[in-house]
């Protein structure tokens, strides 16, 4: 399958087509997720990957605060030498280990004492090998729920985490097309920031997903193999 994706992907690049990896998981740094990639097989490029992680660490600098941060200990140094003394804000990814009650309760108390929320993405659940699992969003959910207050979103399926990844291609929203297995915060997320939604059948996808957004997607194909073949298509 990976070789089959890669395939397509080289495709198009060799259609002078750029390409740019956004990626929601907060799970691994990205130098520890584009080294998995690329002994699994997969032909991405450093380069190539923009990831929720990256653009919170660049959202943490400009803020200038110390979080209390809930990450997985393989995430960790995407944020090295930021301070987290004192926390003054609370940065929350997927750290399953962390989401217990002590935890949530010290985040609880710095928000309802005024420190911002910053969720690096709100994403319902993930793919696990053993099926769905539970995501970063309804851990952020309890604690919007608990102190009245709202997340600063970063990741997908916040129009500045597509934008940002525009800009560093030197693309406009016209010109565009996002790919993705999340209806919700791949598709819609695009779609809402101007971009073409493309959802895939695989992966995350659900039967039934793609009349779970309004608008639906833009197009709806069976694999990624599809898009290129536009055979499978159905349009929604």
């Amino acid at each position: 399958m990976l070789k089959s994706l890669s395939f397509h992907i080289n495709r198009l690049r060799k259609s002078n087509l750029r390409v740019k990896f956004v990626t929601n998981t907060t799970k691994e740094s990205k130098r520890l997720l584009f080294d998995r990639l690329k002994r699994m097989g997969f032909d991405v490029r450093l380069d190539e990957m923009f990831t929720s992680l990256t653009a919170a660490r660049h959202l943490v600098d400009k803020m200038e605060i110390r979080p209390l941060m809930f990450l997985a200990d393989e995430a960790v140094e995407d944020f090295q030498g930021i301070s987290t003394n004192e926390p003054n804000a609370v940065l929350v990814g997927l750290a399953p280990d962390q989401f217990n009650y002590d935890r949530l309760n010290q985040a609880f108390q710095l928000i309802v004492n005024g420190a911002p929320l910053i969720a690096i993405n709100k994403s319902r659940y993930y793919q696990r090998n053993d099926g769905l699992a539970l995501g970063t969003g309804p851990f952020v959910a309890a604690l919007e729920y608990a102190t009245d207050r709202k997340a600063k979103v970063v990741g997908k399926p916040d129009s500045a985490f597509f934008l940002s990844a525009l800009e560093s291609l030197n693309c406009l929203v016209s010109e565009a097309i996002m790919i993705g297995d999340d209806v919700r915060d791949d598709v819609l997320g695009a779609q809402s920031s101007g971009i073409i939604g493309m959802l895939v059948k695989t992966g995350k996808y659900r039967e039934g997903d793609e009349t779970k957004i309004d608008p639906r997607p833009n197009h709806v194909f069976c694999d990624f193999s599809e898009i290129g073949r536009a055979s499978c298509r159905e349009r929604v």
